[in-house]
């Protein structure tokens, strides 16, 4: 039985098959992503290629996989560059895959489209949110290359039209892999400074791939985040990144975001000599109305007949004087009248005042007695007259008849 072989045996055997064919080290392999998974921890991409009815498995391990641009997901279309071999656990043949590139996009591209949605979905994005712009800014801050064309088109223009403002910039790198991190460590500076109106970012214009970094999620997020307001400009007209979706006012050049920051300074001489002209205007005519008033009184007859306006007034006064003392006389009178007539009326209701008439009040231990049914025989009693007071004893009683 020299032909027997062990499972071991045979899997390796085909390995090395598929492994010394040379037609298969560098394949170029079209398919659709299903069952893409993910490890994490390790950082591989598993995930089957799929035809119509056939499929392979295929790995991407995680020094090709961190090199992606973009993030593979079930139901992408792909080409990736690929070499067959077998797995020997399984007894599989799989593809191992060091490239990928989306069909018919480019892998930034798809990036791009993956990132937006992401963050669109995190509100980043919301017009909301959007801070406006300061009228009259006195520190424009700047985020771009020290020694680029656009920190240059910027001083230009704002040198020309708004000279009033002052030009603070956080020098950065605007290309490369190091260019996201330098653009977010730049414009942190300036917003946590506090002391600029307004920032502007960018760069001139490029490939997609120069200026992918406005694309980094992290810098996104740091404008998304600013209390400054922040003015996008990146590139050319045409040009768009996720930085400009995320700031507050997206300009087409580095010039135009100049210009949208700042206001024209021969505008603003022009609307000043507007209000000078208005101010002296209301200045003049309100001296002219003081004027004529003036010469109204010095016409008046109280500067050419003083003593005359002088008796008038006096007369007034002491026709005033007169009416008031009347008035205070008349008041007193009406108080007076007023006082004899309630002084009479308590007079008339007080008591006392009808023991003048004769009349008595005979009041038994201080009570006055109204009936004879409250006194007895022999009990001692107190009648009170107008002019004073008699203790007398019960001898008898009789009731009135009915």
């Amino acid at each position: 039985m020299d032909n027997l072989l062990t499972v071991s045996q045979l899997n390796r055997y085909v390995k090395s098959v598929l492994d010394g064919d040379f037609r298969l080290k560098d394949l170029l392999l079209k398919g659709e992503i299903s069952n893409f998974t993910n490890h994490y921890r390790s950082g591989h991409l598993y995930f089957t290629l799929k035809e119509n009815d056939c499929a392979v498995k295929a790995v991407m391990f995680s020094k090709y996989a961190n090199d992606l641009m973009f993030e593979p997901e079930s139901g992408m279309a792909v080409i990736v560059r690929c070499s067959v071999s077998l797995y020997e656990r399984d007894g599989s043949y799989q593809v191992y895959v060091y490239d990928m590139q989306p069909d018919g996009k480019g892998a930034l591209q798809v990036a791009f489209e993956q990132r937006y949605r992401k963050l669109e979905a995190m509100g980043l994005f919301d017009l909301e949110r959007k801070k406006p712009l300061p009228s009259f800014p006195q520190k424009i801050g700047v985020v771009t290359s020290q020694t680029g064309a656009a920190l240059q088109d910027i001083i230009n223009i704002l040198s020309r039209r708004y000279p009033l403002a002052e030009l603070i910039l956080s020098p950065a790198l605007v290309q490369g892999s190091e260019a996201a991190e330098s653009l977010q460590s730049a414009l942190q500076i300036l917003d946590v400074s506090g002391d600029c109106d307004v920032i502007i970012i960018g760069r001139g214009g490029g490939s997609m791939e120069d200026l992918w970094c406005f694309n980094d999620e992290a810098l996104v997020m740091q404008i998304a985040k600013c209390k400054t307001p922040v003015v996008s400009a990146i590139g050319h007209e045409t040009d768009f990144t996720l930085c400009d979706y995320a700031a507050d006012l997206r300009a087409p050049t580095p010039s135009a975001a100049a210009e949208l920051v700042s206001p024209n300074i021969e505008d603003l001489y022009r609307v000043l000599y507007q209000y000078a002209s208005k101010t002296g205007s209301a200045a003049q005519n309100t001296v002219t109305a003081y004027q004529k008033r003036l010469d109204f009184l010095k016409e008046s007859s109280c500067f050419f007949q003083p003593e005359k306006q002088l008796k008038i007034n006096l007369k007034k006064l002491e026709y005033l004087s007169n009416t008031i003392q009347n008035s205070i006389k008349n008041a007193i009178i009406r108080k007076q009248d007023y006082l004899a007539v309630q002084h009479s009326r308590l007079q008339a209701l007080n008591p006392l005042a009808r023991l003048n008439a004769g009349y008595s009040i005979t009041m038994k231990e201080g009570t006055p007695i109204s009936s004879v049914h409250q006194l007895k025989t022999g009990e001692t009693v107190e009648i009170r007259l107008s002019d004073g007071n008699v203790c007398a004893k019960v001898t008898d009683i009789k009731p009135l008849k009915e």
